[in-house]
């Protein structure tokens, strides 16, 4: 691997842009766009205030920033440094902006979920969509970019309208069977709609477009449901995280569960492989006290061994007097090639698991040191990076893991991550630094542990 340089961001507002020519970062109320194959600064605007999102629209000409404690919205052009724009939603407030796919209309929505207002960057022309629940998990498009589903409440009563998004005409609305309605999500294919109920009943529901409920999946009726809702890639499997340490795998055509994932803390099975971080100098330096001689080790330096099953996991029992409690799959996301599913669990932190989708099974679970921070697959390839809070990075495919080393600074520990769309190279945040990893050929070719 190379590392570029260290650069100065905050808050990890580190961004790509789609087509991989330019990198974006803020810097407090600074926006820098940097030349992805030089790094040289193409551009360098000051917004009003401290920006606290920044996102790419699809055709990477312009970049959103918003000030949700001003309730200030500024774009930018990278190929019209002059040209300017300025939402402001005023005594309203400012709790989420985001692009639509087409690039020309910001979706804005107010304090309290009170709408959603779509400015045009063409016209200028307003629209508002009302009764929403929540602009974070009730909002989504289809990939095709035509549609925007929305989770409503109307009457007390919930909802999902159907928008042509070229016109923002409303074309469908339909009354869901939920008692509170958490979340929607579009299927890959733009075909169906899965909408699930909130965290104290466990229940999915596959709507088609038209509104026409295809299925309905309860795993039980106990309280402590829903957590996580993933789609795979083609659309063949819907991956459903619960409180209760599983994943539930619905498949396309009868939309029932064709496997359990569970997350258990005792790991055995001759088929799986767990890779187990080590601290190399501390595995050293006992050789050496026991030989009597003596070395210069760097504490930090780690590596990866095999370990027999049966395996036991730590694991981090919640605390009953605080709400919220830390249990249940946090996160999960399926392999660009639809191959792997990758999860984590909130009492197992330090734990990863890959499960294969071609028997349905537990392949591999990586145990680290410190809890993992972040996770992300390859977009164009079957390879997985994820970072622990320290000054490495880490890697696996399906040849193996590899734990890499930071050279820069001893103080800069990895916090978050995110890859080129190609694939080839990826950003690397800490709290207040950044810089950029290049994969070298052979080691994109070749993992080993």
């Amino acid at each position: 691997m190379n590392f570029s340089e260290l650069f100065k961001q905050t808050q990890s507002l580190v961004r790509f842009s789609p087509d991989g020519n330019y990198l974006a970062n803020c810097v407090s109320y600074k926006v820098i766009i940097r030349a992805v194959d030089t790094l040289q600064i193409l551009r360098l605007y000051t917004c009003m205030d401290a920006v606290q999102s920044l996102e790419w629209s699809s055709d990477s000409q312009f970049l959103l920033c918003a000030m949700y404690k001003r309730g200030l919205v500024q774009i930018w052009s990278v190929e019209q440094p002059d040209w300017t724009c300025k939402i402001d939603e005023g005594s309203a407030g400012l709790i989420h902006a985001q692009w639509s796919p087409d690039g020309r209309h910001v979706l804005t929505t107010a304090s309290f979920n009170l709408r959603i207002t779509v400015w045009s960057l063409v016209n200028k022309s307003i629209s508002y969509i009302r009764f929403i629940k929540n602009s974070k998990d009730c909002l989504s498009f289809s990939a095709s970019g035509k549609y925007l589903a929305v989770g409503e409440c109307r009457k007390c009563k919930d909802y999902i309208s159907i928008f042509d998004v070229e016109s923002w005409q409303l074309l469908k609305l339909f009354e869901t069977d939920t008692e509170d309605l958490s979340g929607i999500k579009w299927s890959p294919d733009s075909r169906v709609i899965c909408a699930w109920e909130h965290c104290l009943w466990y229940k999915i529901l596959i709507y088609t477009m038209d509104g026409r409920c295809l299925s309905t999946f309860k795993a039980y009726d106990w309280a402590l449901g829903v957590k996580r809702v993933e789609w795979s890639p083609a659309s063949q499997f819907l991956a459903v995280g619960s409180y209760d340490q599983k994943v539930r795998v619905l498949n396309y055509i009868t939309w029932k569960s064709i496997s359990e994932f569970g997350h258990s803390s005792h790991v055995q099975g001759d088929s799986v492989v767990v890779f187990k971080e080590v601290n190399a100098a501390a595995a050293i330096n006992a050789i050496m006290e026991s030989t009597k001689k003596p070395t210069e080790l760097f504490a930090s330096q780690s590596k990866y061994e095999f370990c027999e099953t049966p395996v036991e996991l730590p694991v981090t029992k919640p605390d009953p007097q605080k709400p919220n409690p830390k249990i249940g799959v946090s996160w999960m996301a399926f392999s660009p090639d639809n191959r792997y599913l990758a999860t984590m669990d909130d009492s197992m932190k330090s734990a990863l698991h890959i499960w294969t989708m071609k028997s349905l099974s537990l392949y591999v679970v990586i145990q680290q040191v410190d809890p993992i921070k972040c996770a992300r697959w390859n977009p164009c390839t079957c390879r997985l990076a994820f970072s622990c809070g320290n000054n490495k990075v880490y890697l696996w495919s399906p040849s193996g893991a590899v734990s890499v080393q930071v050279p820069l600074s001893p103080l800069f520990h990895v916090h978050s991550l995110r890859w080129h769309p190609d694939g080839k190279s990826l950003v690397l945040a800490s709290k207040e630094q950044m810089c950029v990893c290049y994969l070298q050929s052979s080691e994109k070719e070749k993992l080993t542990d």
